[in-house]
Parts: C-alpha cells; structure tokens; sequence
C-alpha cells in the first residue's frame, strides 16, 4: 500500500513538472516582452594605493583631452609669472684676470736662475642684475675684483663689454654699466618686509649653467659676523646658491628683487656636511649703496678709529662690571678716537644714547654717520661711566 502510494506522488510531481515547462514555452513564444533580462555584474575591485596603473595607452572615452588640459581637481602651484617677469634682468658676466703665481723651481732652476715667476689668465663666472634701463648693473664686489676684461650675457642672448662705475668693499657691491637698447629692468622689492619662512626663488648662473632658477624660503634675517664683509646684514635661504650664483637675483613669489645673493656654506668645506645654508645681501642695503655709487663713485660712510670686540653680560659679570657691550680693543693713531681720549680697555655703552648690541652695531652706526659730524659715546671706564664726544671722519680705504 505504501509503495503504491509513493508511485502515485512520483507521477503526480512529474506530471506537474511537465506542465510547468509546457506553460512556460507557451509564455516565451507568445508574451517574450514578458521575461526579465538579467546579467550578471562584477563588483569593481579597488586598487591599493601602491598598485600603478596598466601598462599602455588609457581606453578612449569618446572626449578625448587637448595636451594641455588639467583634471579640475588638482591644484598646481607654480612660480612661472614671477620667474618670467624678473629672469630677463639677471645676466652671466664672464671674467678675465691676469694671474702672477711664483713656480716651484727645479735643482738645476734653483741652482742657477732662482725662483721665477709665471701670468697666466684666470677666468670666473658670477651673475648680476639689471636695475635700470640706462644699463646699469648689480652685483657682488668679488664677482669682477681686478678683473681685466668683464663681459656680460642677457638672457635674449646679446652680449657686451661692461665697465665698473664704483664697488664698495666694504658690502662686497660693485655697480657695472653695459651700453645696449631695450634693457629688462629688475622691480626692486623690500627686504624689510621679509618674514621668516617667506618663499624665494635664486636666479643666476651657476656653474656656467645660465638662468638657472631654484627655490626655497627665507631661513634667517639679518645675519652678522659672518666674516663675509665688513658691513653684514644678510639673508639667509635654503635656495640652492652656487659657484656662478654670486651677484645673482634673490626674489619673492611676485618677482621682485629682495637681495643680492653673495656666499653659500660650502658643503665639500664641513665635514659635517651642511648644506642649504646660502645668503643673499637685503636689497634694502643695497639700494643705499647703489645710489651712492651712481652719485660719487664710492660710498662714504663715517669713521671713528675704534677697534673692538664684543664684551658680553658673561664678561661683565665677570669682571664684576654692570652690563656688558663693546670692548676697545685697538686705536688708530692720530684718529677721531685717540684724539677724544679714549682708551684701550674702555667699554663703549652707547652711540648718540643708542645702545649698542655688539661690535658690528657699533660699528655700523657710526659708519651711517656723516664725515664731520660730532657723535656721543658713552662709555664705562673701570666703576665710572662717562660721556665722550668724538668727531666722524671719512672712513679711509673705501675702495
């Protein structure tokens, strides 16, 4: 009984089978408009961000991109309109030098002639700038120093002889005239409104590699005692400046010229290896000197005849003295200070009631002085401070 029931079921469902197939063809043949169209999709699989595209060309999209078009998306930061604006006015200058060097002579030289000399030319490179279209040009008093021949490049490729109008030692400038028409003239900026961290692009010629363009940002203002001039107030940026570089163009962002640049810590010199420490002199300081050589050929600055060194709090709580400030180390003979009374030893407190930082403040404010003026000292002579007037004359050795 239950095996016949069983055989029933089985017929039963597939009798229904059979049925079902049979409704489902009739369906397809006469309603196709009925059936639902399905495909199967892949879900895309996100690439790691370390994953690099495909090799070989990007499938089309039916809109292809002109070469110069950007994804809207990416922002780009560039420089080219302040390079564009200030490159034209820095130059190549080329230098020639006759060179007397004393040759190491040989046993039979040295037997019978002595020891002999021997010229040779020595050539450099360095930069400088365009600062006004009566073609005068900027750049750094060591760059052209008893050159014989200067010669300068502009960046459109014409090229002329140069001749020095003045050079000022003393802030390692130097001021050169070249005669050609339609000069580029560099935009003076403001070094006084520099901040640290502030960007700045240096062009030049380094390495005989001509309108070179680096960058950095300021790292330092108003650098001293450097032993690089006498008088220092200097940039310091981690723009890449090199041999070639000197008298080049520091500018800003907009193109405009904030300082001269001058010297770079040389990285093969240090066995410590330092580099991205370059610096630059202040346009500021500049723009003083140049007009002075455009009005007389050299600059004047005032002079006292003091030599001296810093005397810091350190020493003075030493010696048991106050406070510290600057230590006579050395007088000139005849000069405005001997004849004023002042001595090896005193301590120099103030000028003109301005109190001083150290020996390179002292002694540029005195340099910013007049010839024939009558400046105050102050000074601190053992326990007893006293004032002391002493007459400026004409710094000697300008050039």
């Amino acid at each position: 009984m239950t095996l016949r029931k069983l055989g029933l079921g089985l017929v039963f469902l597939a009798g229904a089978i059979i049925g079902g197939l049979a409704l489902a063809f009739l369906v397809v043949y006469f309603r196709p408009d009925l059936l639902v169209r399905t495909r199967t999709v892949t879900p895309p699989v996100t690439a790691p961000a370390t994953m690099l595209p495909p090799a070989g060309p990007a499938p089309s999209t039916g809109a292809e991109a002109t070469p110069d078009a950007r994804p809207a998306e990416v922002s780009m930061r560039s420089f080219a309109q302040a390079v564009q604006r200030a490159a034209p006015a820095v130059v190549n200058i080329y230098t020639a030098r006759l060179v007397t060097e004393q040759v190491q002579p040989n046993s039979f030289e040295q037997l019978f002639n002595g020891p002999r000399t021997e010229q040779h030319v020595q050539r450099a490179l360095g930069s400088g700038v365009i600062i006004d279209d009566a073609g005068h040009i900027v750049t750094n008093n060591h760059v052209i120093a008893n050159a014989a021949i200067i010669k300068v490049r502009l960046a459109d490729g014409r090229s002329a002889d140069a001749r020095v109008v003045g050079r000022d030692p003393d802030t390692d400038l130097a001021v050169l005239a070249i005669k050609l028409a339609n000069l580029p003239v560099m935009t003076l900026g403001r070094s006084d409104r520099l901040q640290v961290g502030d960007e700045v692009l240096a062009i030049g010629n380094p390495l005989g590699l001509q309108q070179s363009v680096t960058h950095g940002i300021v790292s330092a203002t108003d650098r001293k005692q450097l032993g690089l001039a006498t008088f220092e107030n200097f940039i310091q940026t981690d723009a890449a400046i090199n041999e070639g570089n000197s008298g080049g163009a520091l500018i800003d962002a907009a193109g405009e010229l904030v300082g001269i640049n001058t010297a770079v810590i040389a990285k093969n010199s240090d066995p410590s290896g330092v580099e991205g420490i370059g610096f630059a002199i202040p346009v500021n300081l500049a723009r003083g000197v140049i007009r002075e050589i455009l009005e007389r050929g050299h600059v004047v600055r005032g002079w006292s005849g003091i030599q001296a060194d810093d005397f810091t709090d350190d020493l003075a709580a030493y010696y048991r003295l106050p406070h510290g400030g600057v230590v006579i180390t050395g007088l000139y003979p005849n000069g405005p200070a001997a004849n004023a009374g002042l001595r090896v030893g005193d301590i120099l407190l103030a000028v003109n009631g301005r109190s001083l930082r150290n020996a390179q403040d002292g002694l540029t404010q005195v340099a910013s002085e007049k010839p024939g003026v009558t400046v105050k000292l102050r000074i601190q002579r053992g326990a007893e401070v006293r004032e002391v007037e002493c007459k400026v004359v004409q710094r000697p050795n300008q050039v």
